[in-house]
């Protein structure tokens, strides 16, 4: 897992990236909770979406926001690092020149910016959305929301109930050529401090049902 350091908008931004073997390859972007609580790129869940994503044959790359760790700068409410994850998308797709489907995946506050970011990059084509922060942040933005996804919650989280997260969910699944999914985890707080296996299972049997026809796709295309 090579560490890149890229310049961003208020200096360095500290990332990890892993390049996929093959030419034309699927990308993923990696964005971690809220800088203000300790949150980071090395996270226990970003760290094991990383991993999954590469394990797929992804170019995935995680990266600290400003502020955090050896990225430069200071937490800017969303605006700033809104800007950061923009900036290494844009070097992302620039290694990847080739690739046919970038997908994103945020933790918490790293959902906020994620989303956001899918609704100013229409070439990002499929999204996972987990511990959503609907108490502190509007989602109201995704209306239309571009693109279909996975939101992950768990019921026993005490910051957001899980009924505002399905509001949410009922709210964008009636657009037309857009399918939410939801996955409810039983028994898991914000965070997943026990269930992060649980999480990930989640995680793989979405990208199992959804995004394995997409990989198959692509190499039936290389054979054209």
């Amino acid at each position: 897992m090579p560490e890149v350091i890229l310049n961003g908008p208020e200096g360095r931004i500290e990332c990890m990236y892993s390049q996929g073997k093959e030419t034309g390859c699927p990308v993923a972007l990696i964005l971690h909770p809220e800088p203000y609580q300790g949150g980071s790129m090395n996270n226990k869940v970003n760290y094991s979406l990383y991993q999954e994503f590469k394990s797929r044959g992804f170019s995935v790359l995680r990266f600290n926001f400003r502020g955090v760790g050896k990225s430069q700068g200071s937490f800017d409410n969303g605006e700033g690092e809104l800007a950061d994850a923009a900036a290494v998308l844009d070097w992302l797709q620039s290694q990847n020149l080739y690739s046919k489907f970038t997908f994103i995946a945020g933790f918490s506050f790293g959902s906020w910016i994620g989303m956001q970011l899918m609704m100013r990059r229409p070439e990002i084509s499929g999204f996972i959305c987990i511990s959503p922060p609907a108490d502190k942040f509007d989602f109201a933005f995704l209306a239309p929301c571009p693109a279909s996804g996975l939101i992950i919650h768990g019921r026993e989280n005490q910051r957001v109930p899980f009924e505002n997260i399905q509001s949410i969910v009922d709210r964008l699944s009636k657009q037309r050529n857009v399918k939410i999914d939801i996955d409810f985890i039983n028994d898991a707080n914000h965070n997943f401090s026990n269930h992060l296996e649980d999480l990930m299972e989640a995680v793989k049997k979405y990208l199992n049902q959804r995004y394995d026809n997409f990989i198959d796709t692509f190499h039936e295309e290389d054979l054209i």
